[in-house]
């Protein structure tokens, strides 16, 4: 029997709080218009409020992903869901943009705990030809929360709009428990002994000197796409609503249809056949074709002009990006050796610096013309795709 098959179980509940996750980070984004006029406060600040939760996990992404090496995976997945937990509460009660921000912050770090333990976790329990298979599993449930996350904040709205942060907070919260109940440690007694062996022979530096310093690492370039494909698909969505409702008067119906769309088809993929397409071309191949198909129908969504050519236009858009952040899990994981989480905690910075950029120069461009967001997200995929082709350094 595979390992993959073995810890199946593992892996579900792996997905389940890695859902939720991205799942309430997407709530805020329907509701933030109301909590605008609840709290008096303008659209700048919205747009740092939304920054905030990635400015946190950049901040201990590394720190966490080092932690999830030495204390061990499963404490760093359970105090962050109850972290995460903490923060979705405060967010339903804040009455001032303080406390918004302060919620906020602690969600990111609560993410930030997460994600590099659970994408180290999966390493732990895969060989390396199903390694691609279980990121996969993975990336599909990352995908699903972040994209759907809108749609169910503004369903569960409607009940009252500060439920849906109470509803996210109860079920991180009964996450963490059944994670603290079931799932076991994947990092045993001989690998943290050895983990800790090596980072005392090579100490790190702190969060802002490893990010200066990555560009010396071999595997440098994947986090540069890392960086891009973040970007790239933030940008993306934050101004896609904004740019079909002002340029075909599409309705919040037609927005969440299309949006759904691209996220289930998006997550079949990566579930069914991701395994399959990265044996099959590699790595390497697999990044870059992804990254031209990105940039090529980014910008294809300035020119289509029916309903039916916007939601095929967007399917590939999120497609792409849905099997290039498995690709580039998987080849990060494999350089990573027993600095899986450390490895990990720079993907995650890396993904981090993305959501930070791409709302903020998403909202700048969309206030100069509406298309200009998408013609840099397109150039700057299509400059990284040039950049792949041209590398060795994506061979692992």
């Amino acid at each position: 029997m595979s390992l993959l098959l073995r810890n199946r179980g593992a892996i579900l509940l792996l997905m389940i709080n890695i859902f939720l996750i991205f799942t309430g980070v997407g709530l805020v984004i329907p509701i933030m218009p109301t909590y605008m006029n609840e709290l008096h406060i303008n659209g700048s600040m919205v747009g740092l409020l939304v920054a905030a939760f990635s400015f946190s996990q950049l901040i201990c992404s590394p720190i966490a992903g080092r932690l999830s090496d030495t204390w061990g995976r499963k404490k760093m997945i359970v105090s962050g869901m109850i972290i995460f937990a903490v923060s979705e509460w405060l967010f339903g009660i804040a009455n001032d943009p303080t406390l918004l921000f302060a919620a906020r912050m602690l969600g990111g770090i609560g993410a930030a705990f997460i994600m590099p333990a659970v994408m180290a976790y999966t390493a732990d329990i895969t060989s390396d030809e199903e390694r691609g298979k279980g990121m996969g599993y993975i990336n599909a449930a990352i995908t699903t929360g972040f994209i759907i996350g809108p749609g169910i904040g503004g369903y569960i709205a409607e009940f009252g709009i500060r439920v849906p942060f109470y509803a996210a907070g109860i079920a991180a919260a009964i996450a963490a428990v059944i994670t603290l109940l079931v799932l076991p440690e994947s990092l045993t007694a001989e690998k943290r002994k050895a983990t800790i062996a090596e980072a005392s022979l090579t100490k790190q530096p702190n969060m802002f000197l490893q990010l200066i310093h990555s560009y010396r690492e071999s595997y440098f370039l994947s986090l540069v796409i890392v960086f891009v494909m973040s970007f790239g698909l933030a940008n993306y969505e934050t101004v896609f609503g904004l740019f079909v409702d002002h340029k075909f008067g599409f309705t919040p119906k037609d927005i969440a249809f299309i949006i759904t769309f691209g996220s289930i088809a998006g997550a079949v993929v990566q579930v069914s056949a991701f395994g399959w397409i990265v044996n099959t071309f590699g790595e390497k191949k697999v990044i870059s074709w992804c990254l031209v198909f990105a940039s090529l129908f980014v910008l294809l969504t300035l020119f289509v002009n029916q309903y039916w050519m916007i939601l095929v236009v967007t399917f590939i858009v999120f497609l792409s990006i849905d099997i290039l952040r498995p690709a580039i899990s998987t080849q990060l994981s494999k350089i990573a050796h027993n600095q899986q989480g450390y490895v990990a905690g720079l993907n995650s910075a890396y993904s981090s610096l993305g959501n930070i950029a791409g709302p903020i120069v998403a909202g700048l461009l969309f206030d100069i013309n509406i298309g200009f967001p998408y013609m840099a997200a397109a150039i700057v995929l299509f400059l990284c795709f040039i950049l792949s082709r041209n590398t060795k350094k994506l061979d692992v």
